[in-house]
């Protein structure tokens, strides 16, 4: 190679490098810092029962469920005393209170309380039961005077008010929530309606006994009317949770967290945390119901209970936490009464591994991009609860600074990030009209059609609307 030629390669070359210069940019490499609060987020951690945030909790150990729902007088103040903060509302109403009158429907009683429920920041999970135990429980006024009185059909004892094999139960009952679901499914202030078909307060005693047909009927109003919503179902029998599972993607629940031997003397030992839950879930097929529905727990009697009268330890409670968080719950339902003030930590622990709990590990993004061109980004994200999150919820950028904000929508599918580690990259188009300026980077999982931020993450950041910043970036020519 002559002279010349060397002179010319290198000049080349640098003319390259020079050139190529221009547009070479470096990655930014952000690793946000974890926090260690509470967080309260949409479809998870405690609920109320029959409350509202901000009411009154019920006194001593019972509590009342089944009646038309009643309304505390509210001073604004969200707080729940002794209790978490929640973000689900869970009632339950007997029959004869939706439908005082054959195909009656009283939905200004479910209108007003959707709307409270938003009010004060809940959504509003809801159970219809059938009927209930005692007096002015009873199936609706109208349709006993059809049946007749005969309140005792289960064969086990009693436990049927009426005959579920009676063609006008399907009819009457199933009608009611047939039209339920044609009126709500889908209401963004629903949160998921719980299944009930027959037994005292609708917790489906005497389930497995059904006929086939009848099964299928009471459970299609459900799963036909309910596309939308989801559903949650109590674990009665294997054929029943079966065929509902083999109907639509459904959640679980039980309703005697906590049972480590209340009747044990009466039943020959027999519990339901050592004896019932642990072996229905695998033998009625709901082991994997989780990672596509939410798996929402009730307490057995009340917290206040567990230290009175069981008298449990604080090693008692953790067995009952570690069991349920095992089992992937979502949501709790403590009957709206107080905690225990020595156990806080207990429930602190809990809180955090309840549902899911989004951590952002790691975000790189480049320091500069074009209008009309693409921000390509990696992110790292780690579930550190123990179930996704089931709400069809965006995940979002935004570019900020003082005079313009845009906000950018990702196809991220949030209820498939399963506990663990779960990663997301992605490129998003610039609009081809973003002004020339330096921006801050923010991210936030908002709502579908506000676009405002829905769920807080285990980082910090987060400023007052919601949106967390991660680091700067520039639209350049």
């Amino acid at each position: 190679m002559s002279t010349l030629q060397k002179l010319f390669l290198t000049a080349f070359s640098c003319f390259i490098i020079g050139f190529t210069g221009v547009f070479a940019q470096k990655t930014i490499n952000i690793r946000p810092t974890e926090i260690d609060d509470v967080l309260t987020n949409p479809g998870m951690g405690f609920m109320t029962f029959q409350r509202f945030n901000g009411d009154e909790l019920n006194e001593g150990i019972g509590w009342t469920e089944g009646l038309p729902i009643e309304y505390q007088e509210f001073d604004g103040n969200l707080e729940n005393k002794n209790h978490p903060m929640t973000s689900i509302a869970y009632f339950r109403v007997y029959w004869k209170f939706m439908e005082p009158n054959a195909q009656q429907y009283n939905w200004a009683m479910i209108d007003k309380a959707l709307k409270t429920a938003h009010e004060r920041k809940q959504t509003l999970l809801l159970r219809i039961a059938p009927y209930g135990t005692g007096t002015g429980k009873d199936v609706p006024d109208w349709y006993r005077a059809i049946v007749g009185d005969k309140e005792e059909w289960l064969p086990e004892g009693k436990g049927w008010r009426v005959d579920p094999e009676d063609l006008r139960y399907e009819q009457s009952f199933g009608k009611l929530i047939s039209e339920l679901g044609k009126r709500y499914d889908g209401h963004p202030d629903l949160e998921a309606v719980d299944l009930s078909i027959v037994g005292y307060w609708g917790e489906g005693r005497g389930s497995s006994i059904l006929s086939d047909k009848t099964r299928a009927a009471l459970v299609n109003a459900y799963t036909d009317n309910f596309k939308k919503t989801p559903l949650i179902m109590l674990m009665t029998d294997e054929k029943t949770n079966k065929y509902i599972l083999s109907k639509a993607n459904v959640g679980w629940r039980v309703d005697c967290i906590g049972d480590l031997g209340f009747w044990a003397d009466e039943q020959d030992g027999w519990t339901h945390m050592y004896r019932y839950y642990p072996q229905g879930i695998i033998n009625f097929g709901m082991e994997d119901a989780w990672k596509t529905a939410p798996v929402s727990l009730e307490i057995c009697g009340t917290m206040k209970r567990w230290k009175q009268e069981e008298g449990y330890t604080t090693k008692d409670v953790d067995y009952i936490i570690d069991e349920t968080l095992k089992w992937h719950i979502s949501s709790f339902n403590a009957k709206s009464s107080s905690v225990p003030p020595e156990w806080q930590p207990q429930i602190d622990r809990w809180l955090k591994k309840m549902g899911y709990r989004f951590v952002l590990r790691s975000f790189a993004f480049p320091e500069f991009v074009h209008p009309n061109g693409k921000l390509s980004f990696k992110s790292w994200w780690e579930n550190k609860g123990v179930a996704p999150c089931y709400k069809k919820l965006i995940l979002a950028i935004r570019l900020k600074n003082k005079s313009d904000t845009k906000i950018i929508i990702t196809d991220a599918d949030i209820t498939t990030w399963l506990p663990g580690d779960n990663l997301y990259d992605t490129s998003l188009f610039i609009p081809s009209g973003m002004p020339i300026g330096s921006y801050e980077l923010q991210i936030g999982i908002v709502d579908k059609q506000s676009h405002t931020p829905k769920l807080k993450l285990a980082i910090e950041g987060k400023d007052n609307e919601g949106w967390y910043t991660i680091g700067n970036i520039k639209v350049k020519k």
